[in-house]
């Protein structure tokens, strides 16, 4: 093993735990005032049980073993096993330390499902929600993807950091889960708007920064691959920026710190799955091309299909993912990763172009399936929703019985 591999992973491994209290900024800066405390807190939950989870079951089943290329297996419950010499996913790095990277991918993924249910999803509801999500979608889609013998690495499809597993899974699955919701109430009636935009860009920082891991550390290894990973995630992150800055200005008239840190966010998610694989010429394309890409999906999303995703995860992570997925698909080269088996389209292969188109629609059917099963089986126990009452008053108030801002005597 390799001391230097490991210090690497490890912390790359910090770098991407940051992403979630990142992501609870980002998402709290964009509600109302008086949703802020439950907004973060529903990133907050997820930080101590996907651990927890983690630990008991969720490695097991995502990587330990294979099971029809769907799930894992059992040789790793409760961590037994799982220890200080090198495991079947990477030579130079502890299993223990492999563990710890891939913990963090399921902290992160199930959060970013809150920001479309923002402010009027009950507490209870997303707790139980979130812990059968992790079970039933995401679990199964990491070993598909990056497990032994999984299904959709068997036919080809490639994911560097998460595009499949991460952002279409989560997307989709917010997409869904605020329909069955429905909107919020006044949702067509008033203006929403952001309430504390310091906090949106301070969110985006914080991922920006933790998505070096995120990305660089998929590479399981301070190699070359890693610093090309680095490099395809700095330079997608600034196109988007730019380009939906662009945008503002020819649509609104004026850039916003919002938008900014919007686009800086979907840049991230669409050079994810093809940060170790495509050239670094073709991140500046992915980011330029996914600002537009999710601004009018988001368009189409609210103004069109009038579906109150509320942060627009679906918008961003959602749609961001699939364009990245195929991007990966037309620039792909295995010259970068021989991880691929073919070139992108653009270099006049058509095999990973098509497994990609493969891998994203099975990442769409698990996430609507899995999303209907866990939903059905919360209402069981609770409403998904709160009353009309509660969601008045706000959530901070309704379902925690505290106020982010207590001193606050102004309008909302």
């Amino acid at each position: 093993m390799n001391t230097g591999d490991t210090g690497f992973i490890l912390l790359c491994a910090a770098f991407v735990f940051f992403m979630t209290p990142g992501l609870a900024f980002f998402y709290g800066g964009l509600v109302r005032r008086k949703n802020v405390g439950n907004t973060m807190m529903q990133c907050v939950f997820i930080m101590g049980i996907s651990i927890v989870m983690w630990i008991l079951f969720g490695y097991a089943l995502s990587f330990g073993g294979n099971q029809w290329g769907i799930i894992g297996g059992t040789k790793w419950f409760g961590f037994q096993g799982v220890g200080m010499e090198a495991g079947p996913y990477a030579d130079t790095i502890p299993n223990l330390a492999f563990a710890a990277f891939q913990m963090m991918f399921a902290m992160i993924t199930p959060a970013l499902i809150t920001g479309s249910v923002a402010g009027r999803m009950k507490f209870k509801a997303i707790v139980l929600f979130i812990i059968l999500w992790s079970l039933i979608v995401y679990y199964p889609m990491a070993h598909m993807v990056w497990g032994e013998g999984g299904f959709l690495a068997s036919i080809g499809s490639v994911d560097f950091a998460g595009g499949n597993v991460v952002h279409i899974t989560s997307g989709v699955s917010g997409l869904v889960l605020a329909i069955l919701l429905g909107k919020r109430h006044g949702y067509d009636q008033g203006a929403y708007h952001v309430h504390n935009t310091p906090f949106v860009f301070l969110g985006a920082a914080m991922l920006w920064f933790g998505w070096y891991g995120f990305n660089a550390g998929s590479a399981l290894a301070a190699d070359g691959l890693a610093a090309h990973a680095f490099m395809t995630t700095s330079v997608s992150a600034a196109a988007g920026l730019v380009s939906w800055m662009l945008i503002e200005v020819f649509t609104e008239g004026k850039a916003t710190l919002v938008g900014s840190s919007t686009g800086l966010v979907i840049g991230l998610v669409a050079i994810t799955p093809g940060a170790g694989f495509v050239p670094i010429w073709a991140a500046v394309i992915i980011g330029l091309l996914v600002s537009p890409i999710c601004y009018f999906g988001v368009k189409l999303v609210k103004g069109k299909l009038k579906i109150d995703d509320a942060l627009d995860a679906f918008g961003c992570h959602g749609i961001g993912g699939i364009w990245g997925g195929i991007a990966t698909g037309l620039f792909g080269l295995t010259s970068i990763n021989d991880v691929a088996q073919w070139n992108g389209l653009a270099f006049g292969e058509t095999g990973l172009f098509v497994a990609q188109i493969i891998g994203i629609v099975v990442s769409i059917a698990v996430a609507v399936v899995g999303t209907l099963i866990c939903a059905a089986i919360v209402k069981l126990f609770t409403p998904l929703r709160v009353d009309e009452k509660e969601e008045k008053i706000g959530l901070d108030i309704s379902e925690h019985g505290e106020n982010a801002y207590p001193s606050f005597n102004g309008l909302d």
